[in-house]
């Protein structure tokens, strides 16, 4: 008699071990990190905003999955959609058949997207993540125009499969895969004219471009996406929206283009949409396209599986999607979001507006950017510039780090040399949740304008754990483990 499966027996076997499990045999570059800066707690449970660890302790997620968690860490709702699904022992993946639940979660995404009948996306193409749906998106734009070009911004982020490593902006993830994608065209974000000379040659097929930036949360013009979409149609490019972070409710609306006019004065070509949409258990990502687009790119039947993915559609990631859908709108987490987040980021203008180091503090629902700049006092400049000297991007780990280790929150750094911290906490967040961010966060701020101080010591400690760990032919750079999505997202 065989010996039956049991999950919790497995995991307390090796309550200890992740870590030497990690490094052993999956990243041990990565393990090192998260052991230099602290990032190595045993969590062992998941629970609305916050990671609970094997002592009991209680960590507030800001990271929230890299927005993955918008309903919350493992929502009882979606838990048992999910519990109904396995029970109702779907057909899941036919092949070549009907599948069951994809079709009623395209009616749904395509019912959210503002606009007319026949002049916004209304057909769905579905994928399992969001650099894949990013590639499906790339594909469907050449195939409906016949151009190979392709546009996008200075700090794009787009995912990093070849295809959609192509037409991100952020240059250290493309390191060491020599070529990519041919033809592509990089513009500033917020630049107009820039974006006029590159599609002005008629031979680009899209632009694609996020809405609010996610590295570095940068925020266009009132009218930037509004123009972006005129100058698109003017030049035969197809408009693509990606909405993979933004989207489902993380800015206060369904898509954070609405925030600019989207669905009232100007309507993308394409939306790509992940992340929220799984529910945080089931990966899934959509592309929703103009009807003309997809009947460009399947013709006939001769064509019906040209661009297609083997768990696209496959009824776990469907059902997680209803789930979360339901979710978001029962629990007017689209509301809270806009509410929490504006009381977070005037809370934070309030708390932390006097100190020297610190910019500006922007965002858009709990999609909330802190960013720090050098200040004027001679000693804190020194230091400023003796961190920078190190690399561009140790100070806000000044904060990350002892945001971890002495007040139990965990965040990020907005991408590679930025001097920006982002807040991106599922939409459960309270406003007691904000109230300990906002006090931690002016903890850790004030002990950066302390020189010499504790805070200080962590450049240095990160530059001396660089140096001993790496290799300068494996990189040669301080850990940066928090500093935006990691390349195996």
């Amino acid at each position: 008699m065989s010996t039956p499966f049991n999950l919790q027996t497995l995991l307390s076997s090796h309550s200890t071990d992740g870590l030497a499990l990690h490094e052993q045999f999956i990243n041990p570059a990565m393990a090192g990190v998260l052991k230099t800066i602290g990032f190595d707690a045993r969590y062992v449970r998941g629970e609305g905003a916050y990671l609970i660890d094997d002592k009991g302790q209680r960590y507030l997620d800001c990271l929230g999955g890299y927005a993955v968690f918008a309903a919350g860490r493992n929502h009882p709702v979606i838990k048992d959609a999910l519990k109904q699904a396995i029970d109702a022992d779907l057909p899941n993946l036919p092949g070549i058949g009907l599948f069951r639940t994809s079709g009623i979660l395209a009616q749904e995404l395509v019912g959210l997207v503002p606009g007319n009948a026949g002049d916004k996306p209304e057909m769905v193409f579905f994928a399992s993540g969001g650099a894949e749906a990013v590639d499906a998106a790339l594909k469907q734009a050449r195939i409906a125009t016949g151009r190979k070009g392709l546009v996008h911004c200075t700090r794009s982020y787009h995912g990093l499969t070849m295809g959609a490593l192509s037409v991100t902006g952020n240059h250290e993830f493309r390191d060491g895969f020599g070529e990519l994608l041919a033809g592509t065209v990089e513009v500033a974000f917020n630049d107009l004219a820039s974006l006029e000379t590159a599609l002005a040659p008629r031979d680009k097929a899209a632009f694609i471009v996020e809405p609010i930036q996610g590295k570095g949360v940068n925020l266009p013009s009132a009218d930037y996406l509004r123009e972006a979409a005129k100058l698109c149609a003017k030049y035969g490019t197809i408009f693509i929206l990606d909405e993979i972070q933004t989207g489902l409710g993380r800015t206060g609306r369904w898509f954070a283009g609405e925030h600019f006019g989207m669905g009232t004065t100007w309507n993308p070509d394409i939306v790509i949409l992940a992340k929220a949409l799984s529910g945080g258990f089931v990966p899934v990502s959509a592309v929703l396209s103009k009807r003309w687009i997809h009947t460009k790119v399947y013709p006939s039947m001769n064509h019906c599986s040209r661009i297609q993915t083997t768990f696209g559609q496959n009824d776990l990631a469907m059902v997680a999607g209803l789930a979360a859908l339901h979710v978001l709108r029962e629990e007017r987490l689209l509301e809270n979001a806009t509410a929490v987040g504006d009381y977070l980021m005037n809370g934070l203008r309030t708390a932390l507006g006097g100190f020297e180091l610190v910019k500006e503090i922007r965002g858009k629902g709990l999609m909330i950017a802190i960013e720090f700049a050098r200040p004027r006092s001679m000693a804190l400049k020194m230091a400023w510039d003796m961190l920078h000297k190190l690399d561009e991007s140790l100070f806000c780990q000044a904060i990350i780090m002892p945001l971890m280790s002495d007040h139990h929150i965990l965040a990020q750094v907005a991408g590679h040399r930025l001097d920006v911290i982002k807040l991106i906490p599922p939409l459960v967040l309270t406003r007691q949740d904000a109230d300990v961010l906002m006090a931690a966060l002016t903890t850790c701020v004030a002990a950066c304008h302390r020189f010499p101080g504790p805070a200080w010591e962590v450049g240095k400690k990160l530059s001396a754990a660089a140096v001993r760990r790496f290799s300068p032919g494996e990189g040669g750079a301080p850990p940066r483990a928090v500093s935006g999505e990691p390349a195996t997202v």
